[in-house]
């Protein structure tokens, strides 16, 4: 074979070798197989050009890999009265140069949105889907024909199936103890039958409380006693099937829960106190928890498996602590340790993670607190919350929604001569709040500075906006009166609904990372001009 053949046999059995997707990885596994193959050249002259190249390659593929996996990514859910249509999310996602999103479920519209996006999708399966899953090989091979093969097919950049939702909180009382692990291999056998093994990896996102450290120290981490061994099985398969351990980490919801926990730690600034581990120092409990965990993984024989942060965030509303200020200075913090890509001290390189979460969600469960219809980047409209670098768009600050439509300028509230004292005021609050959102009332919160009228005005209001302003629903008993003056505060938002699938869909377009197909380009053309 001529010599000047060879390179570009490796060059095309590279690309048939690799699936035809445009995310940066298949390009990295692209350069990768380019790479091997012309190591293997019999003529001298290409081993010594070879030898020569060693340090290039792998330095180009270092970078390759950083780009492949520093992205940032965000969660999904719709867990809201009023979604935004699925096309101006998807958009939204692609204008603030999102890489990656990570779902739920498996919405037959947010995944028709997603096709041809160039998002790389984590589609989730829901904890009440398990046991079925669990009990039936066919059910699960359903379940990967409907909801990934066949929008595969139609162009979503599925890359995860995520297996439940933190199935083994200790507040589930182990309701998805024995369904979890027989589900995960159902559906891992599932998508090696139907041919996308390779291309698309199973996980179950779990909370940092599957484990935990006797010391405050990483180094003496491991994983719950009472779900040591199923733990074990998970991580095997995950490790013998290529699939990442995904965690959730919420500093946050460790200050909410502990009084005495050190604000500072929660956040990114390096100004507590550190937590001293033999020669390693941590001055932030994300990088202390990450590392607890890749200890426990150690020390259980799986020290190289992949971790992904799954969820990763703090809201701003609902709580003392839960406030746009601290939001700003947690997500901002966090994206600036992780820009970097120096990892975390037990496991240093790019870190692979989702914000928790793009939008608001007004019918989350408030079981764990009000704070949880919160955690949103942007509210339920699309607007950003505060200035936010992703490092991902041209002004460094967040693009809101498009095409948003609103409801009219009218608002629900309290007839001013009613008497706050009315007996009729107690039991209406209480019906308005329980079938909406009354979570940005409280102590310390976005509304917590409203006087009486202005706290009845903002249940009545919520329960009005809900239910798509009908003047129904703003009787309450002759209390309500509706006004077309905006009752809101300097912190305070007295919402307008937006119409649901109202906002106008723009033309969606491939995404390709041309930073890293840029860096492709350079390097083969080197190794053209060398050989």
């Amino acid at each position: 074979m001529s010599e000047y053949v060879w390179p570009r046999v490796c060059w095309m059995g590279a690309a048939s070798s690799v699936a035809p997707q445009s995310s940066p990885l298949h390009l990295c596994e692209r350069l990768l197989l380019f790479l091997v193959c012309f190591g293997r050249n019999p003529n001298p002259r290409f081993r010594e050009s070879m030898e020569g190249l060693s340090l290039m390659f792998r330095v180009f593929y270092w970078l390759c890999l950083v780009a492949s996996v520093g992205g940032i990514g965000a969660n999904w859910g719709m867990q809201t009265s009023h979604p935004l249509p699925p096309s101006t999310v998807v958009r939204l996602l692609r204008d603030n140069g999102f890489q990656k999103v990570k779902l739920f479920d498996a919405d037959a519209g947010t995944m028709d949105a997603l096709g041809k996006s160039g998002l790389e999708v984590m589609v989730g399966i829901p904890n009440d889907m398990l046991a079925v899953l669990a009990s039936s090989s066919k059910a699960a091979q359903n379940w990967v024909s409907s909801n990934v093969s066949a929008y595969i097919n139609d162009g979503v950049n599925i890359r995860y199936v995520a297996v439940g939702n933190e199935p083994f909180l200790e507040t589930y009382n182990g309701s998805f103890l024995q369904t979890t692990f027989p589900a995960l291999q159902n559906i891992q056998s599932a998508l090696i039958k139907a041919g996308v093994g390779s291309q698309v990896k199973v996980t179950v996102p779990l909370n940092a409380d599957v484990y935990g450290s006797p010391s405050g120290r990483p180094s003496d981490g491991d994983f719950r006693s009472d779900i040591h061994d199923l733990m074990l099985a998970i991580i095997k398969l995950l490790s013998d099937n290529a699939g990442p351990f995904t965690v959730n980490i919420y500093p946050f919801i460790s200050l909410y829960r502990d009084p005495n926990f050190p604000i500072d730690y929660a956040f990114f600034d390096g100004n507590s106190s550190p937590v001293v581990d033999g020669t390693t120092s941590y001055t932030n409990m994300f990088d202390a928890n990450h590392d607890t965990l890749i200890w426990a993984l150690k020390k259980n024989g799986y020290g190289n498996l992949p971790v992904v942060v799954g969820e990763i965030g703090w809201p701003t509303d609902g709580d003392m602590n839960a406030n746009p200020q601290n939001a700003q200075r947690f997500n901002q913090g966090f994206m600036n340790h992780i820009s970097m890509g120096q990892g975390t001290p037990m496991r240093p390189g790019p870190i692979d993670a989702y914000l928790f979460s793009l939008v608001d969600e007004d019918e989350k469960s408030i079981q764990p607190g009000n704070f949880e219809r919160h955690w949103g980047v942007f509210t339920y409209d699309g607007l950003p919350k505060y200035q936010l670098n992703l490092g991902t768009t041209k002004t460094g600050s967040l693009i809101q929604a498009q095409n948003i439509q609103y409801l009219d300028k009218k608002w629900c509230v309290l007839k001013p001569a009613v008497a706050p004292d009315d007996s009729r005021i107690a039991p209406s609050i209480s019906y308005a709040c329980s079938q909406a959102d009354c979570t940005a009332l409280g102590y310390k919160t976005s509304c917590g500075d409203l006087d009486e009228q202005g706290n009845i005005s903002y249940a009545f209001n919520n329960y009005y906006q809900k239910n798509d302003q009908d003047d129904v629903a703003c009787g309450f008993s002759n209390l309500a009166t509706v006004t077309e003056k905006d009752p809101s505060t300097r912190t305070c938002r007295f919402e307008i609904m937006i119409v649901v699938d109202s906002a106008m869909p723009g033309k969606l377009q491939g995404v390709r990372d041309c930073g890293v197909a840029l860096l492709l380009a350079v390097f083969v053309s080197v190794v053209w001009q060398l050989v």
